[in-house]
């Protein structure tokens, strides 16, 4: 059955993009770059923008929300230091993009979407693109999703004042939180939070980003 997102020009655009926005600004994990160079984005964006799909740049996919930029969404996921296999959780899947990303290289994604519009698109798009080992959930993110933890690794694409407590507490043992905090959407720091032991978690630093605000129950 012949796909119906995809066009000619767009896996060169894909491959420029990787090469030029990714490996040239020092994204290094093959099997980031390997799962980047695979997923359509132009699939996850809406329709009178695909041709935009492979610009450095988010774009609007409605409700207010939008798909980060790929080198954001490469570098968080590197940040994760997935291996392979791995059972990761998402929080803010919005369109889906880096859900997918995640299903190039772990066993086992979880991602939650707390806009229904969004969560159902995202969805459909998965599944057309057969990405089996992906679930979305409508939801509170910053709950989690606790029936599932724990997990090996959690991205969250949404900037927090404080880091959920229920997310730190469904990482595994050696498991890496990634997460923007800050006071408001103008200044955000991406930290990388590694769960040392039942109590003990290592904080790290690493870029400053922009994200659209975490909005949940446990995020006040």
């Amino acid at each position: 059955m012949r796909n119906p997102f995809v066009r000619q020009e767009f896996p060169e655009r894909r491959q420029a993009m990787v090469d030029s926005q990714l490996a040239a600004r020092g994204i290094r994990d093959p099997l980031v770059l390997d799962a980047m160079r695979v997923v359509p984005r132009e699939a996850f964006v809406p329709e009178h923008l695909r041709e935009s799909a492979y610009l450095d740049s988010p774009l609007p996919i409605g409700s207010g929300q939008t798909i980060s930029q790929p080198h954001v969404v490469a570098f968080m996921i590197e940040a994760l230091s997935l291996n392979g296999g791995e059972k990761v959780m998402e929080i803010g899947a919005g369109s889906g993009y880096a859900a997918a990303v995640l299903g190039q290289i772990a066993g086992e994604v979880y991602a939650i979407e707390r806009i229904p519009e969004l969560a159902d698109r995202a969805r459909e798009t998965l599944r057309a693109l057969s990405y089996d080992n992906v679930q979305i959930r409508h939801g509170d993110g910053t709950r989690g999703w606790p029936e599932q933890a724990p997990f090996d690794a959690i991205a969250v694409a949404a900037g927090a004042r404080r880091v959920p407590e229920p997310l730190k507490q469904q990482l595994k043992e050696g498991g890496k939180l990634i997460i923007p905090v800050g006071r408001n959407a103008h200044f955000q720091q991406l930290k990388r939070i590694t769960r040392v032991s039942q109590n003990d978690y290592a904080q790290e630093d690493l870029i400053p980003v922009r994200f659209v605000p975490l909005v949940g129950g446990n995020h006040r």
